[in-house]
């Protein structure tokens, strides 16, 4: 797993996009400009929690490893270390794979 010195606050997660193939049937290769956006990513960070109206923490839906769907254009994408990040509230997961 990858460890990033960068810890997302609140109820957010920062993930790393699970590279997909870049070679479909055939040898064609496609191009990062006719790529559409991924939605499948890793998570590689959980944040410091948010807290409920009692003021104890809420737990985590997802941990480190998780590989996660999200909403397509939800989040903000980072750059970090040369490496591409999205960190993304909670709310903003729709599933975890596998």
């Amino acid at each position: 797993m990858s460890k990033v010195n960068v810890k997302p606050l609140g109820d957010r997660v920062l993930l790393e996009i699970v590279e997909s193939a870049d070679q479909v049937r055939g040898g064609i290769f496609i191009p990062d400009t006719a790529k559409e956006k991924p939605q499948e990513y890793k998570v590689i960070a959980l944040g410091t929690g948010k807290l409920d109206d009692k003021g104890s923490k809420i737990p985590f839906d997802v941990k480190e490893g998780d590989i996660v769907l999200t909403s397509r254009y939800g989040g903000t994408e980072v750059k970090y270390d040369g490496k591409e990040y999205k960190v993304i509230g909670q709310d903003d997961i729709l599933a975890i794979i596998g």
